[in-house]
């Protein structure tokens, strides 16, 4: 079991180790995450805690659902933008209100970063897939265009789920074992990059992959 916690990116920032090697690494601004609600094998089945993160401007809170003003209230915590769960094994061990930060990451070495990509819109297929493109010459008529997707009379039409023209970004996208290169505060500094636009909101995780193979 690990928890899971909530940030937002702030941007991209160089830092030297202490060899001199400059590492090119994301600043994630994790505030105290507010444990919301605690469930319980007992009414609901398995062991979990719902934890907020990024507190609402006054503005969006009141732009709030009742049921949401009413679930953040029981709890009497301030409004969040975004709610999480993580599976633990004892429930008992946490207490509503209570605040998670980065230091649960303190002895942790590789994380998992959950986001949001940058929408990039309606794009192409040079763009989205690749495509090489035709003759740059004047008179050729086909320079981005995907060319023919179907095959001749049989069977006479175009396979679904072919490379073509579509959206773009705006997809849940997970990066795997990043390295944390520093904790300072609220602020989270991890080797790489990572998914979404500045000020979008992160969810931060222990490494999966290296947490089983350290059990193993």
């Amino acid at each position: 079991m690990s928890l899971t916690l909530i940030g937002q990116k702030k941007g991209m920032a160089q830092v030297f180790d202490n060899d001199g090697k400059m590492i090119v690494c994301t600043v994630i601004l994790v505030e105290p995450n507010p444990i919301v609600q605690i469930k319980r094998p007992e009414p609901d089945g398995y062991s979990a805690i719902q934890v907020g993160g990024v507190v609402l401007s006054k503005s969006r809170a009141n732009k709030m659902t009742k049921p949401l003003k009413g679930h953040f209230a029981k709890a009497n915590v301030p409004g969040q933008w975004r709610l999480k769960e993580s599976r633990v094994e004892k429930a008992d061990e946490y207490q509503v209100g209570q605040s998670l930060d980065l230091s649960i990451f303190s002895e942790i070495t590789f994380v998992d970063v959950q986001g949001v990509s940058k929408g990039k819109g309606f794009q192409g297929v040079i763009k989205l897939h690749g495509f090489s493109g035709g003759p740059a010459a004047h008179g050729s008529g086909f320079h981005r265009h995907a060319g023919s997707t179907g095959q001749r009379t049989t069977p006479g039409r175009c396979p679904p789920n072919g490379p073509r023209a579509s959206r773009m970004g705006g997809d849940v996208q997970t990066v795997q074992n990043l390295r944390v290169v520093a904790i300072k505060g609220n602020l989270l500094l991890v080797e790489g990059a990572v998914p979404g636009a500045r000020g979008s909101v992160l969810y931060i995780t222990q490494a999966m992959k290296k947490r089983l193979k350290k059990n193993k």
